[in-house]
């Protein structure tokens, strides 16, 4: 497929897609993200062909008034989308596939200064929520999900999503499910709910073996302990 091709089908999945967009005016104001895509394929094109310093002065440019840094030597497919776009960041050797979709503040970054693949490679289908980073020469699987501010430091498999700082994998297998943020579990919250549930039920086998008498003194200390401490919060 021919750049001018390339650049017809960014804005056609726009249109096609993003349930915001009402007129190509919006194209000129409201999409920076479909802009940094456009002159990365320009830029692209440049530098396989040689010209190399030309290609990051042009993305230095995109980079001023799009506030979304791609380095010109990345590889990114059909039918990618940035939105909104502010503040994405896809390093020199990233490898991003087709229809991949990717919110604000996205960081596909490297943690080596090694030369060679350093960046992660994201397969297609994947969305990516806002804020999230995914560092290392890793592979986001096909359809996969990053939650967002997610930091992703292990690769993923396909039809999986992962969640939290670093990142774990759940709901493994799930490809045509809609990615919903609200809806994405509290993997910590369920931990702290077991831990408390777990400590009750030892509190209560020691009450009933001792009698309990100064363990319940105790453990209204702790109740009173905790409620001014949730008393300070609210204030």
């Amino acid at each position: 497929m021919g750049l001018l091709s390339e650049i017809k089908e960014d804005f056609a999945n726009v249109r096609k897609n993003d349930p915001a967009f009402s007129s190509n005016l919006d194209f000129l104001f409201n999409y920076p993200g479909v802009w940094a895509i456009v002159w990365y394929r320009i830029a692209n094109r440049l530098y396989k062909a040689g010209w190399k310093r030309l290609a990051k002065i042009i993305m230095g440019v995109n980079k001023i008034f799009t506030q979304t840094d791609i380095h010109p030597a990345a590889t990114i497919g059909k039918r990618v989308f940035i939105d909104h776009g502010i503040g994405v960041v896809i390093g020199e050797t990233t490898i991003i596939e087709d229809d991949v979709l990717i919110y604000q503040g996205v960081t596909l970054g490297g943690v080596s200064l090694d030369h060679g693949k350093r960046h992660p490679t994201i397969r297609s289908g994947v969305v990516i929520g806002a804020g999230a980073k995914i560092l290392g020469n890793i592979e986001i699987g096909a359809n996969a999900k990053v939650g967002a501010n997610s930091v992703v430091v292990k690769p993923v498999p396909e039809c999986s999503t992962a969640i939290g700082i670093p990142a774990h994998n759940i709901e493994k297998g799930r490809c045509k499910d809609p990615f919903m943020h609200n809806m994405l579990p509290d993997i910590n919250k369920e931990l702290f709910e077991y831990l408390l549930k777990r400590v009750a039920v030892l509190e209560h086998l020691m009450l009933k073996e001792k009698g309990g008498d100064e363990l319940l003194e105790k453990d209204l200390e702790l109740e009173q302990i905790y409620k001014s401490f949730i008393d300070s919060m609210k204030n």
